[in-house]
């Protein structure tokens, strides 16, 4: 008897060791069927002028407040540059993970906008590997200033348009990276000699510093500059510092761009870091949860 309970007693064993084993193996396997995307590439929606890969996620709204002073090179009496500043107040929401859009209005030309960004692909790695992130951006400005009076004002006049391809990738948990090809329209120029369509080509890196900040470099490449503007302008570069506090992202930074929309800081940035014209800047970013109702993992 003895004996007959000893063998059912290592039976039983052996068959919680079986099950266990293959209830193991099956998760393991599920396990790996998921992607493991990467997360946070960059800190928020923005670099430091232009747009990152990132996107709110589903139901989230973030609330911006971007504001540019004047040049440091304005000297005292402008109080190197703090006496002045261009605006922007901006909402943005996320219709789903992979979508969002936002309306702006800023204080140079009294600009409206609005703009839509998607993600095509993330970068991941386990049972898919995509090497990159890709996400597409596209933008209208409505210029709504006080016409001239000597100019018939047609509102499609009024119209600007942006659109990026944005491909970054994250090479470690400190170090991301991105480029941005972009063509930018304009219904009306100054003159018959500049072009209504140019290119832009953007690179931005970030490197995380501690958990909470890191540093962004981001610049602007744009051939031909004589045909974008009959006035001198350069490319726009940016250096920044990100810094999480719970809900907000404050970006602080320099650059030699006052305005702030894609159509007007790439085409009409008349400032040049070697004579001074740098600008103070900083981005405030507060994301609000408005639906958290069905909100899927971040992962999917």
């Amino acid at each position: 008897m003895i004996r007959l309970l000893i063998a059912l007693m290592f039976l039983f064993n052996f068959l919680k060791i079986t099950a266990q084993d293959d209830i193991d193996n099956l998760l393991n396997e599920e396990l790996e069927k998921i992607p493991d995307y990467t997360t946070a590439t960059f800190k928020a929606t923005r670099i430091i002028n232009g747009h990152s890969i990132e996107r709110m996620q589903k139901g989230d709204l973030d609330f911006r407040i971007a504001h540019r002073f004047g040049t440091i090179n304005s000297g005292a009496y402008n109080f190197y540059g703090l006496d002045y500043s261009s605006n922007q107040l901006g909402l943005e929401y996320g219709f789903s993970n992979k979508f969002m859009a936002g309306i702006s209005r800023s204080t140079y030309q009294k600009t409206f906008a609005g703009f839509i960004k998607y993600s095509i692909v993330r970068q991941c790695s386990g049972s898919k590997n995509i090497p990159v992130s890709i996400s597409y951006f596209s933008g209208m400005y409505i210029n709504s200033l006080s016409w001239e009076n000597n100019r018939k004002d047609f509102f499609s006049s009024r119209l600007a348009y942006a659109h990026q391809l944005l491909i970054a990738r994250k090479f470690s948990p400190a170090f991301s990276a991105q480029i941005s090809p972009s063509l930018i329209h304009r219904n009306l120029v100054s003159d018959k000699d500049i072009s209504n369509d140019f290119v832009a080509f953007g690179l931005a890196v970030r490197q995380k510093l501690t958990v909470r900040t890191a540093i962004n470099i981001e610049y602007f490449y744009i051939p031909n500059l004589e045909k974008v503007s009959k006035i001198k302008i350069f490319c726009p570069l940016s250096l920044g510092l990100d810094i999480e506090t719970g809900g907000h992202v404050f970006q602080v930074f320099i650059t030699n761009s006052f305005t702030i929309n894609e159509h007007s800081f790439l085409s009409e940035t008349t400032d040049n870091w070697f004579d001074g014209g740098i600008h103070l800047g900083f981005n405030i970013s507060r994301v609000f949860t408005i639906n958290s109702n069905n909100r899927k993992n971040i992962k999917e």
